[in-house]
């Protein structure tokens, strides 16, 4: 292992810390005895990036703090929900609410019915919503429900974007999928993925000659409108637009896989930057302000094929948790504050300026995407637009400024094909600390 160091050997040659401490080697030692790889979900082990996790023991704002005390400015941000920043109190207080009353019923409450309606209210193709407990869990129903609707097979998704690890879904995955090079997943049969087409993200000839070939047996179109399992890769002019009428000329469904970008980018999400409708959109992280949650709604007529009204099948013991109801709406309503997305977007635009701007001073190929407070940073030249370009990103360089800028008190995802984060807690003070940190850590790497 990389960091493999007893806790006197735990400094660089000039004495800066060397990430993880002892607590966190320690940590994960005891993991690896008692869970698969030491982790819960397969990117948290660094497998991309070398070395061992650090683990964290508690987060205020912007900053994570390890076992040892060190701190971090988080541009993780728990993968994403965490847009108010860790542990805020407005946030706190509707959980501290719930668990005096009960976190748990399994029947109806007014929580999820305030959820619904907030989130009806915002996005503007959804008309109603099925909550469920996961964003793969939405993605996978509703691909189901395109299906019952339409009662057609096949489904179409992009190369490079990850929908959650449902089988139909994982075939030419981004994320986890991509880090540890594999783009499927052993234990899928062929017969789970047989109904589903994989085209190039940007590629709106791939999806017209699709189109003209199986068109009458499309169910739907499943896609990532900002691509963030690949790294950060927004959609070229047009490329949105023209699925909508390839799908509207062949009796197919347009699905927005909003489970990042849904009150990420706005109270409506992408659907509303774009200017492009979805016939079902799917959503989690965020309208659950940290605690596991998702959902997917649309178009009432399409939502009614949904039990108990219709015939296809879904349900969830702890669906519409009233815990997950109350921090999820709770982060929903401080996002209508006035000005909420105009600061996500100068802190955003000054970090992403800064970082491209460091990398220039060292002289290195570096590209850096950004979409509202979604960031990513690719070791060339660029331009990033699909799979194929982002794979020909320098992995090792990423994984050598990871270490560097964690080092420095900053902490990045553990993978070149992951996005960062910006949220509402992020100082200005904290953005120019991260790029005078960049501007040092590129230097080392062109130093070494």
């Amino acid at each position: 292992m990389l960091f493999a160091m007893s806790a006197s050997q735990n400094k660089t040659s000039n004495g800066d810390p060397v990430v993880p401490t002892q607590s966190s080697l320690e940590a994960f030692a005891a993991a690896e005895r008692v869970l698969v790889g030491g982790v819960n979900s397969p990117v948290r082990a660094f497998g991309a990036v070398g070395g061992v996790p650090v683990f964290l023991a508690r987060g205020q704002g912007a900053v994570v703090t390890d076992l040892d005390g060190r701190r971090y400015i988080d541009y993780v941000g728990a993968w994403g929900p965490l847009i108010l920043g860790h542990c805020d109190e407005r946030v706190q207080a509707a959980a501290s609410k719930v668990l005096t009353k009960g976190w748990s019923f399994g029947t109806p409450t007014e929580g999820e019915t305030r959820l619904a309606e907030a989130i009806v209210a915002d996005v503007p193709s959804i008309e109603q919503i099925r909550l469920v407990n996961s964003g793969t869990e939405a993605t996978m129903s509703a691909i189901r429900l395109a299906r019952g609707y339409t009662r057609r097979d096949l489904i179409v998704k992009c190369a490079g974007c990850y929908h959650g690890h449902a089988d139909a879904l994982l075939v030419q995955a981004g994320s986890g999928a991509l880090t540890f090079g594999v783009p499927s997943s052993a234990g899928v049969p062929a017969g789970a993925v047989m109904d589903t087409r994989v085209i190039p993200y940007n590629d709106l000839t791939a999806a017209r000659s699709l189109f003209e070939k199986d068109g009458s047996r499309i169910a739907g179109v499943l896609i990532e409108p900002v691509a963030g399992n690949m790294g950060c890769v927004p959609p070229t002019e047009g490329y949105l637009s023209g699925l909508r009428a390839l799908c509207d000329a062949h009796g197919a469904l347009l699905i927005f896989d909003e489970v990042m970008t849904g009150y990420r980018l706005g109270l409506g999400g992408a659907q509303e930057v774009f200017g492009v409708r979805p016939d079902l959109t799917c959503l989690g992280k965020i309208i659950g302000g940290g605690l596991p949650v998702g959902a997917y709604g649309g178009r009432a007529t399409i939502m009614e094929s949904l039990s108990p009204v219709g015939p296809v099948y879904q349900a969830g013991t702890m669906a519409g948790n009233p815990l997950a109801m109350a921090t999820g709406l709770a982060t929903i309503e401080a996002l209508h504050e006035p000005g909420v997305y105009e600061q996500l977007e100068e802190a955003s635009a000054h970090l992403a300026e800064g970082l491209a701007a460091a990398a220039r001073e060292a002289g290195l190929p570096f590209c850096v995407n950004r979409v509202g407070s979604m960031v990513g940073v690719f070791f060339q030249d660029g331009p990033v637009t699909d799979l194929d370009t982002a794979s020909l990103s320098d992995t090792q360089g990423y994984a050598r400024l990871f270490h560097a800028m964690l080092r420095r008190g900053v902490y990045l995802p553990p993978s070149q094909f992951e996005t960062m984060f910006v949220s509402l807690a992020h100082s200005d003070a904290q953005i120019d600390e991260t790029i005078a940190a960049a501007r040092d850590a590129l230097s080392e790497i062109v130093a070494e």
